[in-house]
Formats: C-alpha cells, structure tokens, sequence
C-alpha cells in the first residue's frame, strides 16, 4: 500500500441531516476514484459505507464507515457519519479525528434540523468545512434558496463558488464562479457558460469576490479601491479563509448522477487542511489540561482510538487515527488511559467492511487492529517509553433508557456479557442493575439507537430480549410517628413458638436514606441475644413496605418493649415478630409513597419556550430558571422521573429535534394522592398477573 505524507492526506467527516445523500455521495466518490468498480445501490444494500444489516434494512446511516481513496495524488479518509440523531455518537468519534467536514444539503428539503446540529458541532470544534448541495437533478430543486438559508442561519459565513446549470430534468452542469467557465455532465466537460446563465453567475461572482475580499486584509484593500483581482489570488485568500473558518463555500451537483462531485472532489484536496495544517492537544496533567502540538511522523507513537467494534467472528475491531510516529504490525503499544502493555498483530487499513493488511500506519493516517485486551474507544495508545495522552472523546450522557429481559433462560446466560460488548463497542451506550426494581437499564440517546442495539444482540450474540419502559423505583416512607405491636406465638407438640415485640417508627429527613434501626430496650423484656434477630426481620420488611410493596426509606424504627418465653422463645421467633411490629408501626404512621425527582435542563430555540413550560407544567415539574443564550433558551427544573422517561420523543415532537436535554437524580419527594391511586392501581394488577403467571 502506498504512503502518504502528512501533506498528502486529509481526513473529512461526512455530515448531514438524514436523507440528504451522504452515502450516494460517498459511493460517486469512491467510483471516481476506482476505489469500488462498480456503485452500490442503497435500496439493494450494495453500498460500501452501508453494510451493517440493520442499515440495509432501515435504509439510514447507523455506523461510522471510513471509506479511503486516492484522488491526484492525495489519500483522503471519507468518515461517513449517521445523520440520525440517536447515533450522534459516531459523528463526535468522526469530528474528532478530522481536521475538516463536508455538510451536505438536500437542494430539495433545504437546511433541516440535522444540518444545523452538525454544523454547531464544527462551529465548537472549529473545524474547517465545505457544503455540499446535492440532489439538484431532483423535483423542486431550488440552490438559490439553499444559498440564502445558509447565509441566514450561519451567520454569513457562506458563500457559493458553483453555481448549478438548470434543475431538475434540467440539470445538466455547474458552473465554477472561480473561474468562470461551466462544466457539463459526469465527464465535467469544460465550456463557455450558458448565455443565459451569465447575467446569474456574473452576480453570484461578484458576491464570491466581496465576501473572499472582506475576509482577507490584503485584498480588501484592491477590492475598494476597484483594482482587478486576480483568480490565483482569489483562491489563495479562499483557501486561508477556509482554513481558517471565516468562510465555507457552496458547491453543488447530484450523487447519483455524478454530475459535480469530480470538481468537488478537487475542491476538498485543494481547500481541506492537511494534518500538518492543523495542531492536536495532549493532556499535560491530572487536572486535564492541554497543549497543542504539531503531527509530525519522526515523533514516538501517539494514537487516538476513535471507535470500537464487536464482531462475533472477527473479534473486536479497534480502530485508531495517528498523530505522530508510526503504528506498525507485531509491535507493543502502551496504553497511556490504563498503564498496560498491548501486543498488536496485523495492522490493517479500513474500506468500510473490509480491511486491506498493512505493515504500518503512518502520523496523519487511520488504521484497525484487531483482538486488542484493554484498550476501548478514547484511549491513547503511545510507547511507555514516552507515553503520551490525547485529549478524550467527549460523549453525550444517555438520556433514554429501557428495561432489558431475557426471553428464554438461554437468553439469561448470555445477556450480561452481549450487553457489555455492546456497551463496549457504542460509549454512548450504558447498562446497570437497577437493585430496587431488579431490572436491568440499558441507557442511549434514543428509541431507535436501543431498538438497533435489540436487533444487533440478536444477529450477533443470539441473544432474544424484551425492551420495556423501565419501572420506575418508588420508595415508602412515614409522615408520622406510629407504633406496633407484634406477638408470634405457636403451640404445637413439643416446644412452640413465642416471640413478643414493640416497636416505634418516626420519620427521618427526606435523604436519609435506609432505615436506621434502634435498640431501647430497658429491664431484659427481650433478652440482648434476640435483638439482632429482632433487626434482621425489621431490615427484611423494610424491602416491602405496605402501600405498594416499595422499599422503605427515610425513617428510624426503635424496638422499645416485648416479652419471651424461656422455652419457647428463639431467634426465628423475635426475627418474625420484629418484622409484624414493623408493618403494623408502619401502617400506623401515616405511609406515604416517595418518587424520584430529576434536575432537568432543556435547551431549545427561543420560539419553543412556551410550549416547553407549558408541556414541563402538565408534567408536574417546576420551572426553577431560565438562560437565554445565541437564540436558545436553557430552562431548568424538576420533575418527576415518571413523567419524563419518553422525554426523548416528547422533545422531538415539540421542538422538530431542534431540543436537546439532560438530567440528573435530585431527591425522592412525596407523591400527591391522585397519583398515588394511579400507581396502587398499577401495582396491584401486576402483582395480581405475577401470581397467575405462577399458578399457570
């Protein structure tokens, strides 16, 4: 495999909304650049990025694809990223390994919601990019529009250097506003510009010169005082402000018709930085701070893995980009994140499902090893004889979760270990026991994202499960004090049975957590070696407490008097009574039910807050503050857990995916009394379909 200098690679994210054409566009590319023979179609599910089942299927982007290839002289790693917004996670993973983007636009759905999330995402990293308006050969095509929301919704920084010739059946070309001089069909035959599109790309023209002239000092200067500005200086000032992120430009044309991409294509080699263009950040210390450095091939080893994959057969796939040294086969690499030693076998180069053997990969190059121990997405592999860190991956925290079961007992056996190589493979993913309801949580970013995960257990471990919304973890507790009293007594032949305990219970503030138990016994009623029996049965009973069946919180229970039998009294016999005692206390005390309150902060355009508060009232939340910021406004408040566990799609549906929000565990607070029978209702039938689940 040939190699390429820092100087000759570029790494390009590939972005956008959902549908725009991303992976008709990566398939024209790698056509032209005789990287595939022949273009993979989506509906057959012959596309090279598109290969995982449950994409085919779904027809969307589900996974990151690097899809490599070579274009005059130039090696360029394409990252297809989902547009989907539950797999967000592997657009991060691509923008962090990328020195720039492509941001493809529909020319007939126009800027969506999509668009606008992955163009924020470049604004933070500052990435340097290029946008793309695909599908003119299609019905209601419309670039002069594009090209206006695009100035109006990121704040001028646009610009188009193409222009298309004609729309829809129409369409035939684009014409290069640089050089002024159009190009015809897939071949992109040079000419002359259409007579009657002169008069258009004469005033587009003058809006590329002022706007690459604004952002240059030097050629303001000329473009003033009216002197000629010449194409070669036009594109050296477009190119710096690219690289610097004062301008994107607008090319177009259609995938699926190869008209434009093998100008566009020239355009990434020409306007995208290299990594040699660009610094990357080490940390320096505990506390995360950082330090920019330049990619260089002569420093040691330091590479960054971006992506983990699970694959039955092969193994796990670990895939790294380097920033400097070389990564090579049968080597050891240390991973700085663990302070272990990794032996690498073959080193192989990525295109999409495949991988092609190499003896090594070089800093500004991406790569895969496979069956590596310790390593997972985010660390830093390096020498220990130099170890450096990179910078981590920073992912969004899960905010939709649902309760995984087995279907068969086979099921149960292999459940734990697919969920945590799943987890593994996705670091938005997570999976805990929840001990109170006895469920396991498996938490993402979506609905979509854990149905694909269900799919994924299935095709891949054989594992068959159930996805249910999550119970939600109630507890009990008092509002007052009350007492109990309990005797457990038994007579048969032989020695009986008599244990005798009185009991107080109070209420505890709010977080305090299991119940604490004490001993007020005075005068030996119950003698001191049947007091931890009386406690073991008290902090059994507390497991389920006598509204519901909850777990019992936030209250002191103190075994105060009691009597016993000489004979007949035994540690069973006191760990029954105290239990008895406790319940009866418990119903004496006036029992509440106790649910999780959750801090909530939801970020949306100006225009959706109304209908947030209004939406977060009827949820029984409270509105704490607001903060508004850019166009967007931060509300904060809580409420509680049960009403926002499809918070996900209530968000969606409200704000057309443009909200986004997180929260985190606050307290248990009481639950009003018409929400209580709700939830007693609840309860009893599905303790009543238990039971005649046994008798069956």
């Amino acid at each position: 495999m040939e190699q390429f200098t820092l100087e000759n690679i570029r790494n390009v994210a590939l972005l956008s909304h959902a549908g725009a054409g991303k992976t008709s566009l990566s398939e024209s590319v790698l056509f032209n650049a005789k990287a595939i023979t022949r273009l993979g179609r989506i509906d057959e599910g012959t596309t090279t990025s598109d290969y995982d089942p449950d994409e085919i299927q779904r027809r969307i982007s589900i996974n990151l694809s690097v899809l490599p290839y070579s274009w005059q002289g130039v090696k360029v790693n394409l990252l297809d990223a989902p547009g989907y917004s539950d797999f967000v996670g592997e657009v991060i993973s691509a923008l962090r390994v990328c020195e720039s983007a492509v941001i493809l636009i529909g020319a007939t759905s126009g800027i969506e919601v999509g668009t606008e999330q992955v163009w924020q995402y470049c604004e933070e990293a500052a990435l340097p990019r290029l946008i793309f308006v695909n599908k003119m050969d299609r019905e209601n095509a419309d670039f002069a529009k594009i090209v206006e929301q695009a100035q109006t919704k990121f704040a001028g920084k646009t610009v188009a250097v193409q222009i298309p010739i004609g729309a829809y059946t129409t369409f035939t070309g684009v014409i290069d506003l640089l050089k002024m001089k159009a190009y015809i069909g897939d071949s992109a035959k040079e000419g002359e510009i259409p007579s009657e599109m002169k008069a258009v790309a004469d005033t587009y023209r003058a809006k590329l010169v002022e706007a690459v002239a604004s952002a240059d000092d030097k050629l303001i200067e000329k473009y003033l005082s009216d002197a000629v500005i010449t194409q070669e200086e036009l594109e050296t000032a477009l190119k710096a402000s690219v690289i610097a992120c004062k301008l994107v430009p607008i090319f177009t044309g259609s995938a699926t018709q190869n008209i434009g991409v093998p100008l566009f294509m020239d355009a990434m080699n020409h306007y995208l930085p290299s990594p040699k263009n660009r610094q990357y950040e080490i940390v320096t210390d505990a506390k995360g701070t950082t330090q920019k450095t330049n990619a260089s091939t002569t420093e040691p080893l330091a590479a960054l893995v971006f992506k983990t994959s699970a694959d039955p057969y092969v193994g796990k796939l670990t895939y790294f980009r380097v920033y400097a040294g070389t990564f090579a086969s049968n080597s050891q690499v240390w991973n700085t994140n663990r302070d272990e030693v990794e032996r690498i076998g073959q080193v192989y180069l990525v295109h999409g499902k495949t991988q092609e053997a190499t003896h090594m990969v070089t800093a500004g190059d991406i790569g895969v090893v496979a069956k590596l121990n310790v390593t997972g997405t985010g660390d830093t592999l390096s020498t220990k004889e130099k170890p450096v860190k990179l910078a981590p991956i920073h992912f969004p925290s899960p905010i939709y979760s649902g309760a995984v079961s087995p279907k068969t007992k086979t099921d149960l056996d292999k459940l734990g270990s697919s969920l945590a190589r799943l987890a593994e493979e996705d670091p938005t993913l997570k999976v805990h026991r929840e001990l109170d309801t006895g469920e396991t949580i498996l938490s993402g970013l979506g609905e979509t994202q854990l149905e694909v995960v269900v799919g994924k257990m299935h095709r891949k471990f054989g594992v068959g499960v159930n996805l249910d919304i999550p119970k939600v973890p109630y507890k009990e507790t008092v509002m007052g004090s009350g007492k109990g009293d309990y005797k457990h007594k038994k007579q048969t032949g032989g020695h009986g049975q008599f244990g005798h305990v009185m009991l107080e219970v109070e209420p505890m503030p709010r977080g305090s957590g299991p119940v604490e138990f004490v001993d007020a016994v005075v005068g030996g009623t119950i003698p001191r070696n049947f007091i931890p029996a009386v406690e073991k049965g008290v902090k059994e009973a507390i497991h389920e407490g006598t509204i519901c069946g909850y777990p019992v919180v936030d209250m002191r229970a103190k075994v105060y008097d009691g009597s016993f039998h000489p004979v007949d009294s035994s540690e069973i016999c006191f760990k029954i009574a105290g239990a008895g005692a406790f319940k009866k206390a418990m119903e004496a005390a006036n029992p509440v039910l106790l649910e999780p309150i959750v801090k909530l902060k939801v970020t949306v355009p100006d225009h959706y807050t109304g209908d947030i508060m209004s939406d977060l009232n009827n949820k029984r939340g409270r509105v704490h503050g607001m903060l508004p910021e850019g166009g967007y406004n931060t509300i904060e408040a809580e409420v509680p857990l049960a009403e926002v566990q499809r918070y996900a799609i209530d968000l969606k549906s409200i704000t057309q995916g443009r909200g986004r929000y997180t929260y985190v565990f606050s307290h248990n607070e009481e639950v009003p009394a018409f929400a209580t029978q709700k939830i007693v209702a609840a309860r009893k039938a599905e303790m009543e379909a238990k039971a005649a689940e046994k008798d069956m």
